[in-house]
């Protein structure tokens, strides 16, 4: 059981405005050459947005799918986005022009979607109970198709260290795929239907939540490392960099809440959204975490609460305080 603390810091985030129905995934790209990182995100209204991953200014919208847009992921060098849409289809976006590179239409609603290592492929997962790798080299070739899930997959990875594919599924199984052989290597099951599926920043750890539990396993032995029970539903988890807490967010709860790694104890707790907290993200160097709501909107937050970062400058009173 996470132990809860009374001890609440204050910190007032940044509001990034732009969408206009339920903010549903977030991700934030790697560090790129130039030092600066991305994020994107998903949205009920269809048009996923990409911004400043500091800042949160908006850089662009992706104008192109007709249904809601359940997923998006950036490439490694932030090039290209792949997003997954009620619409039926998958598309690839160039990141500097805003232009469709590549629409893949499905037999049903797209839930997940990532990209290989190197950006050459994409994978997509959702009601057709299919996972299904395209060649961005050959965009018009018959994907490959891997099978073996029974309901919905509501998540999926491509673990770019270990070249496997992971898969979470509402048949409350998480399976992880060999590349090369196309087959099942490991199995996870879960009491209920998986919530949220992601990896470490270190790419060391995959976070798992359902139902009011939070578990890391280990993306090499694939042993569980840590398990918590929170006295509430969970919608989405993320580990800082450091390994030394995470973010998490719930499917009822309008509470943004940090809990140490080691314990479990609750550090913080924010209350900010107007609505459930659908998707947590840490920022690549772990400075800020962004938040994404029922209520529309998508927040980032200090780490660090009162530290000078970004568009976060101390309060004059703060500074005449500290002299």
């Amino acid at each position: 059981m996470a132990q809860t603390s009374v001890n609440a810091a204050r910190q007032i985030p940044l509001t990034c405005s732009g969408h206009t129905r339920p903010v549903v995934d977030l991700q934030y790209s790697s560090v790129t050459a130039d030092g600066s990182y991305y994020l994107i995100s998903a949205c009920k209204d269809g048009n996923p947005i990409l911004r400043d991953g500091k800042t949160g200014d908006w850089i662009g919208t992706f104008l192109g799918h007709k249904g809601a847009v359940w997923g998006a992921r950036l490439s490694k060098d932030a090039a290209k986005a792949v997003t997954g849409s009620a619409d039926f289809t998958a598309k690839v976006w160039d990141t500097y022009s805003g232009e469709i590179l590549h629409s893949f239409t499905h037999g049903h609603i797209v839930r997940c979607v990532d990209f290989s290592a190197d950006g050459s492929k994409i994978v997509t997962g959702g009601h057709e109970k299919k996972l299904r790798i395209f060649d961005l080299k050959q965009p018009t070739e018959e994907p490959v198709i891997l099978e073996g899930h029974t309901a919905t997959i509501k998540a999926v990875l491509w673990d770019h260290l270990n070249e496997v594919i992971i898969s979470a599924s509402d048949d409350k199984t998480v399976k992880v795929w060999d590349t090369s052989s196309l087959s099942v290597i490991k199995e996870i099951s879960t009491e209920q239907p998986p919530t949220s599926l992601g990896l470490t920043i270190d790419g060391q750890s995959i976070a798992i939540t359902f139902g009011k539990t939070i578990q890391f396993w280990d993306v090499k032995s694939y042993e569980l490392k840590k398990s918590f029970d929170m006295e509430y539903e969970v919608s989405s988890v993320s580990l800082h960099p450091d390994h030394s807490r995470f973010v998490v967010g719930g499917t009822s709860d309008l509470w943004v809440r940090i809990y140490d790694y080691e314990t479990g104890k609750e550090l913080e707790v924010y209350k900010g959204h107007h609505g459930p907290v659908h998707t947590v993200s840490y920022s690549p160097d772990g400075e800020i975490y962004a938040t994404g709501s029922e209520d529309g909107t998508i927040r980032l937050w200090l780490t660090i609460p009162g530290r000078s970062f970004g568009l976060w400058q101390p309060r004059r009173e703060d500074s005449d305080a500290e002299n």
